[in-house]
Formats: C-alpha cells, sequence, structure tokens
C-alpha cells in the first residue's frame, strides 16, 4: 500500500538522473570522443543520402525514396539520445529534465517505428521489383509509395503518444534512472503505482508489431531468394542478394536487441550487458544503414561524385 507521500514523489520530479558511464574524469571525456565520432559517422553518412538523393533527378524513384525517409529518420533517432548523453559527459552531469525525458521517450519511439516500418516497406518494394518487375511501377507508383510513408509516420505518432502517456502517467518513487537515456523499462522499475501495466501493454504491443513486421520481411525475402536462385545470371544472383542479406542482418539486429531490452519483464539487477545492448539498438543501426543500402550503390557513388565535382567547380568559381 503506497502512502501519499510516495504518490507526491512523482509531482516533485522536477529531473532525472542518468547513468554516469564511468566517475572518472578522463574515462568520461574518452567517452565523449568516442560518441562523438560515432555520431559524426552516422550524421554525415545520412546526410550524404539525402543530399544525394534530392539534388539528382535520376534517384528520384520508390527505392530512393524510402532510402531518404530512413536516412531522416535515422538522423531524427540518433539525434534524440547521443547529444545529450555527450553534453552530461562533457559536463560532468548526470540529470535530464522531466520535460526532456518525455520528449526523448516520444521522439525516440516516433522515430524507431517508423524506422522499422520503413524497412518493411522497403522489404516489400525489394520484392515487387525483382519477384514481379512486369507490375512495378503500376503497384509501386508515387502515391502508392506516398500513402506507405505517411501511414508510417500517423502510426508512429499514435504509438510514441500512447507509450510516452502510459509511461509518465505513472507515479515514480525514484528519480534515477539505471541507462545513459531514458530507456522505458528502466523508468517503468521508478514506478510505485499500478499503472505500469498500461505501459507494459503497450510494450508488449510494440513488440508484437515489430515481431509481425520481422515474419512479414522474412517471408518476403523467402520468395525473393526463390526468385533469386532462378535468375541464369550469376551476377544477378550476387547483386539481389547483396541487396537483401545486409537490409536482413540490420532488421535482425534491431529487432532483437530492441526486444531484449523492452520484452523481458522489468528487473533490479542492472549489468553492463544492458548499457551495451542499448548501444546497439539505438547507435548501430543508424550507422550503418548508409553504408549497407547507399554507400555500396553505384547510383549513389555516382551521384555523390556529382555533387563532389560541382562543389570543387563552385568553390573555384568563387575564388576567381
Amino acid at each position: 500500500m503506497h502512502t501519499e507521500d510516495s504518490k507526491q514523489n512523482y509531482t516533485s520530479v522536477s529531473k532525472f538522473l542518468l547513468l554516469e558511464f564511468s566517475e572518472v574524469r578522463e574515462l568520461q571525456i574518452f567517452y565523449f570522443f568516442v560518441f562523438l565520432a560515432l555520431y559524426l559517422m552516422t550524421v554525415s553518412g545520412n546526410l550524404l543520402i539525402v543530399i544525394a538523393i534530392a539534388f539528382d533527378h535520376h534517384l528520384h524513384s520508390p527505392m530512393y525514396f524510402f532510402l531518404i525517409n530512413l536516412a531522416i529518420l535515422d538522423l531524427g533517432s540518433i539525434s534524440v539520445i547521443v547529444p545529450k548523453s555527450m553534453a552530461n559527459s562533457l559536463m560532468n552531469s548526470r540529470s535530464i529534465s522531466f520535460s526532456g525525458c518525455v520528449a526523448q521517450v516520444f521522439f525516440y519511439f516516433f522515430f524507431a517505428t517508423a524506422d522499422f516500418s520503413i524497412l518493411t516497406i522497403m522489404a516489400h518494394d525489394r520484392y515487387v521489383a525483382i519477384c514481379k518487375p512486369l507490375q512495378y511501377e503500376k503497384i509501386m507508383h508515387k502515391g502508392a509509395c506516398i500513402q506507405m510513408a505517411v501511414s508510417a509516420g500517423i502510426a508512429s505518432m499514435l504509438y510514441a503518444t500512447l507509450h510516452t502517456g502510459g509511461t509518465f502517467a505513472i507515479n515514480f518513487c525514484s528519480n534515477i534512472v539505471n541507462q545513459f537515456f531514458c530507456e522505458v523499462p528502466k523508468l517503468i522499475k521508478l514506478s510505485c503505482s499500478d499503472l505500469n501495466l498500461i505501459e507494459i501493454g503497450f510494450l508488449a504491443l510494440g513488440c508484437s508489431y515489430g515481431l509481425g513486421c520481422f515474419i512479414f520481411i522474412i517471408f518476403t525475402y523467402m520468395h525473393i531468394f526463390a526468385a533469386v536462385l532462378r535468375i541464369p545470371s550469376e551476377q544477378g544472383q550476387k547483386k539481389a542478394l547483396s541487396t537483401c542479406l545486409p537490409h536482413l542482418i540490420v532488421v535482425s539486429l534491431l529487432l532483437f536487441s530492441g526486444m531484449f531490452q523492452y520484452a523481458r519483464p522489468p528487473t533490479n539487477t542492472f549489468s553492463d550487458v544492458d548499457i551495451i545492448v542499448s548501444v546497439i539498438y539505438t547507435i548501430i543501426p543508424p550507422l550503418l544503414n548508409p553504408f549497407i543500402y547507399s554507400m555500396r550503390n553505384k547510383e549513389i557513388k555516382t551521384a555523390l561524385w556529382k555533387l563532389l565535382h560541382l562543389s570543387k567547380m563552385m568553390s573555384r568559381e568563387v575564388l576567381l
């Protein structure tokens, strides 16, 4: 039975204290530079994809439309978490405001859910391109692509709203979060009310959605692999498989590391594994996506070289 004092704690929480990577100042600075390097690599890689696709009309096709959406979502998802963690390490601080924590939960769920939805749509796009090439333009026309992307955004917005509302409707008995960002399972552990069952229900819904998308992707790739094996050209087989396999690896990495953190019951124990898994699902996919989906693509490389050549010409004109 909870007292009025424990309930009052919720209203008095104006900030949360996040986990420090280390109490040693030198190590805090080291973690700052590690996160800074990862963040700059991720941002530069995804920004290059956005710029290359936006300025090259040859890349205005369904596949690249979804790629630019993926890049923008990756920029958003990593920017919600990493800059605040870097700032805390640099300033030797642990705090994040209550409103900042709310915003972090909402926007991360929005970007992550939309990201996974776009990855699922991309699998469907590859399926139509490889298994039904003659019907591709009819199925994946501009209107259909926009409709799918907008639907993913609306569904993600709704899901993020439910999650955020469910998380911060609970009464908090503590403001110490055992994670380097406002991770929902760690926030639920701070609950001193039964309302956390609502949020656990939303987490189960999210895991079911993610698993459903993953099963859809698996079945999609089974059809793709079957079609690829029928391609007489060995080069054609390699090209199709090199496109699909990395996609499947990133989706698996994102789903299973996320489910490891969110699907298991909240516990009072904490280990370094929690941090490692959280880094894997929050930082690694946005970092790898530009290299897996785009940097290995000849058309993207050509577009980037054109941009580089154009920027050199413009800089010469300015100097003259």
